[in-house]
Formats: C-alpha cells, structure tokens, sequence
C-alpha cells in the first residue's frame, strides 16, 4: 500500500511489505533494532548504496548524508517560517480576497507539482509557502475584521492540535498502522468530496452551498476537519520517523518540512473558520 502522504508516498515509505508497518530498519543503519527488512530507498534515484549489497564495501555511509531529526526541524522552521513572513506581508499590505484566491491557486499547483516530483525541490517546496502564506495572511485579515480574534485563535488551535498530537504519538497512544492509514484516508477523501459538493453549490448561487460552513452543522464540520487533519498530522510524524530510521537521503527532510506545512496550514485553516463561525453567531 502506498503512502496516504503525497510526499512520501513516491519514495516507497508506508508501503506494505517494507517500511511503515511491521518492518524493521534496513541492516547496517546505526537506527536498527531488529531483524533486517528491504530498504524503501532502494530504488530511489538517488540514495546512498546499502552496506553489505553486493558491489559495495561493508562500510556505512557517512551520516551527513542521511536523514536526520535536526535537519527535519531546521527545514520546517525555514518552510513555516516563510509562511508566516509571507502571511504577515499579506496581512500588513491588507490585500484583498481576490489576491488570496490567486495565493490558494498557487499554492495547490506548486503543492501537487512537488507531490508528484521524483526530487525534492527546495524551490517549489518554500514557492508554496510564499503562496500558502499569501492567501492565509490575507484570509486572515478578512476574517479578523469581523471577528476580531479569529486569527489568535486560529494560532492557539493549530499549536495545541501540534502538541497534543505529538505526545500522543511519541506514548504510543496513536498507533499508525495500516488500518490508521486506511482510516484516514476514507475520512479524508470523505471530507473533501463534502467540501467541493458545498463549494460547488455556493459557486452556482446557492448562496452558502450545503449549509456545511454556516451554523451548527458548519461548526460540525470544522471539528471534523480538524480531527481528519490531525489523523494526517501522525501519518506525517510516522514519515518522518520512517525516514530517519530507514536512513531517507538527507534531501527528503525538504518533503518531511512539506508535508508537515501542509498539514499544519490545512489545521490552521479549519480553525480560522470555525472561529469565524463561532464569533459571527
């Protein structure tokens, strides 16, 4: 099975039978604790040769060269961090919906352009963040001026849905396993056809759609996308444990920072409408 992440998912990461689930650390990696399994990376067009295979000497790959927790945590902090410089412009400069449109649009293209790269690119990966920036700082100064607050709020939610999801990942109270995966998958999938059902609706002058964004059932709706975004919140922090544990090429810590941007902005997002829900009442 693939990996729900985009971003990991062409790398092999999650996939059954190999990394993710009940598999142990490639032989030779200075993270192994258990019995030798294939390594995901195998087949990437750029990974480091394995200790040990034939053709080449039993000595490990220098470490610099690997996937490391500190690299993870420097790239996100570079990726969110231009987020939020962008989304302060945006905020400062007062731009207008139709600007944060445009960001949004920007934003997916270059999201599903490196989705569906073979490479990192550090370029489109912080291009997305400028743009992913863009239109939640603009978003946010719109709501902001009828719901004063909604954007703290949002900033409070997104942090508390991190930490929470975080602990519960490293106790083990979330496990992330194959049924997890699948699970969050449907919901997600679930979620979005709801969504562009209502969006289509309110496109086509049916004033807010659905209903799903108004109201109860619009605040409903929040909460639900808040907990499907946390699901994928895990499957990020298990593609970023996979990755170091596998001994990922130091590259991949540009898509861990991707995908846990993307998940992050996605969180913050659901929370700034339901504040503009919960204060517009």
């Amino acid at each position: 099975m693939r990996s729900s992440n985009p971003v990991f998912s062409r790398r092999g990461i999650g996939q059954g039978g190999q990394a993710g689930f009940n598999a142990g650390p490639q032989a030779g990696n200075p993270y192994a604790q258990g019995a030798p399994a294939a390594n995901p990376y195998a087949n990437n067009p750029y990974a480091q040769p394995q200790p040990g295979t034939a053709g080449f000497p039993p000595a490990a790959p220098p470490q610099s060269d690997r996937m490391t927790m500190e690299n993870v945590v420097s790239k996100t902090a570079i990726t969110l961090g231009t987020v939020v410089a962008a989304a302060a412009v945006a905020w400062i400069l007062n731009l207008g919906m139709g600007i944060a449109i445009v960001g949004a649009l920007v934003a997916m293209g270059l999201g599903l352009w490196q989705s569906f790269k073979r490479e990192p690119s550090p370029g489109i990966i912080l291009g997305y963040a400028v743009a992913e920036g863009i239109f939640l700082g603009a978003m946010s100064n719109f709501v902001n001026k009828w719901a004063p607050g909604a954007a703290m709020q949002a900033v409070i939610g997104t942090m508390a849905v991190f930490a929470a999801v975080l602990f519960l990942y490293r106790t083990g109270i979330i496990q992330v396993n194959r049924r997890f995966m699948r699970f969050a998958i449907a919901a997600g999938i679930g979620y979005a056809v709801l969504s562009l059902v209502n969006l289509g609706f309110a496109l086509f002058g049916a004033g807010d759609g659905m209903g799903f964004r108004t109201g109860w059932v619009g605040i409903l709706m929040g909460i639900a996308g808040v907990c499907i975004a946390a699901l994928f919140l895990a499957l990020d922090f298990k593609q970023v444990e996979d990755g170091i544990a596998y001994g990922a090429p130091a590259k991949e810590s540009w898509l861990a920072a991707f995908g846990l941007t993307v998940t992050l902005a996605w969180i913050y997002f659901e929370f700034l409408r339901l504040a503009w829900i919960l204060n517009s009442d």
